[in-house]
């Protein structure tokens, strides 16, 4: 039963370099599968075959993906602190309203000198 294991563990992928290794492996037998899906079906079942082959890598490489942790970066970054939002305190629970503009002119055409 340890040998077992032993040799479970060889086929573990552990990190990301791994799962791209394996994603492209994967990619590789799909691209063939698929061009033998155009020779032995001609036409548009052919080439629907050969991508559904093909578009099988991407759901298979983002499994293997999300299932690898990625790595731990080699620094730990200082955290980044917000910006403290003041409040302007007018003596109302609401903000004020802006008066409305009525027209279309501005308020330098509306003067009379």
């Amino acid at each position: 039963m340890v040998m077992l294991k032993k040799i479970g563990r060889l086929f573990t992928i552990k990190t990301r370099l791994e799962a791209w290794l394996v994603i492209y492996a994967i990619a590789l037998g799909a691209v063939e599968r698929g061009r033998h899906y155009l020779d032995i079906y001609p036409g548009w079942g052919g080439w629907l075959l050969a991508l559904a082959c093909t578009g099988v890598v991407f759901l298979a490489g983002g499994k293997l993906l999300d299932s690898v942790r990625p790595a731990q970066p080699a620094f730990a970054a200082a955290p980044y602190r917000t910006p403290v939002r003041r409040h302007i305190v007018t003596g109302r629970n609401r903000p004020t309203r802006l008066p409305s503009r009525r027209g279309s002119e501005s308020r330098t055409s509306r003067r009379t000198d």
